[in-house]
């Protein structure tokens, strides 16, 4: 990350539960700077999403393994998206480029492997993706044990001092980008508009984090509320849902297995087993797609 690649004009559009990613190839239409993707990703002057997904050239090595960069709605790059990954998987389905089969993806320096379950009327796609290991440790995370009060156990978790003078427990996860989860029994608005801005930028991340409010609902289900790093309040998030899960599988909240995690959007299941590999599965509804016009690319 950090050099910025050129894109095509062409597009496609999708949805996993209300969070939206526009797909792009590797072309030369246009550079992707900060400023260009967020225009492109604007609601009334752009396309509209809440992010970009570019599928760049592979290896000449491994022709099969599908490569991808993501880019936030502000213009920055980021690791990974659940739902940007299951948009992409819908992009190529809908293409005709994948069947059934599981394939390979590489994104963020890590690789999954996705398959496409089936489809259903109304455009969508029942898609899972193979998310790997959850990772709890605070390097991995990149928490900054210097700055958490009361670290527990070497881990990337303990008490964050927020402005104000007021504390929160939190638990790192990484799942390839670094999540700040919270077990709280308040999922409001206020509480996520609160927390959300203070947490996703709190020095002890040392790239920022996703930030989820949780609350366990049940033996197999948990609710959460979402702020997503780059973006803002969210009504649904694929790595969000994965976090969440696993943290809660780790501190013993809920037994190894499939988990339905509840958000705004939607629901999405997530099975996670005792050492925490993660498997990501939901719906994913296509939307458009178009080609960027020569006048907008122009304006870029």
């Amino acid at each position: 990350m950090g050099d910025r690649p050129m894109a095509g004009a062409a597009w496609f559009r999708a949805h996993g539960l209300g969070n939206d990613y526009i797909v792009f190839r590797s072309g030369d239409a246009w550079t992707m700077t900060p400023e260009a993707v967020a225009k492109v990703c604007h609601r009334t002057r752009g396309v509209g999403s809440d992010g970009i997904v570019l599928e760049i050239p592979p290896h000449p090595e491994r022709p099969d393994v599908f490569r991808l960069r993501m880019f936030n709605p502000d213009g920055s790059e980021f690791e990974r998206s659940g739902n940007g990954l299951r948009v992409f998987g819908a992009a190529l389905a809908t293409a005709g480029r994948v069947g059934t089969e599981p394939f390979d993806i590489e994104v963020g320096g890590g690789r999954v492997i996705m398959q496409v379950m089936g489809r259903e009327p109304g455009g969508i796609l029942d898609i899972a993706v193979e998310m790997g290991r959850a990772s709890i440790d605070p390097d991995e995370v990149g928490v900054d044990i210097g700055r958490v009060e009361a670290p527990r156990g070497g881990q990337g978790t303990g008490t964050l001092l927020l402005r104000g003078g007021d504390r929160v427990t939190f638990r790192g996860v990484s799942v390839g980008n670094p999540h700040c989860v919270v077990f709280t029994d308040i999922l409001s608005e206020s509480a996520l508009q609160t927390l959300g801005p203070q947490l996703t930028s709190h020095p002890a991340f040392v790239n920022g984090a996703n930030v989820q409010l949780a609350r366990v609902e049940g033996p197999r289900a948990i609710r959460i509320a979402i702020w997503e790093r780059g973006v803002g309040q969210t009504s649904a998030s694929g790595t969000s849902s994965c976090a969440v899960a696993a943290a809660a599988v780790h501190e013993g909240r809920v037994e190894p297995g499939e988990i339905r995690v509840l958000m705004e959007g939607g629901t999405l299941r997530v099975t996670v087993t005792p050492e925490l590999d993660i498997t990501l599965r939901g719906p994913v509804q296509e939307v458009a797609r178009g080609v960027l016009t020569p006048g907008f690319l122009e304006s870029l």
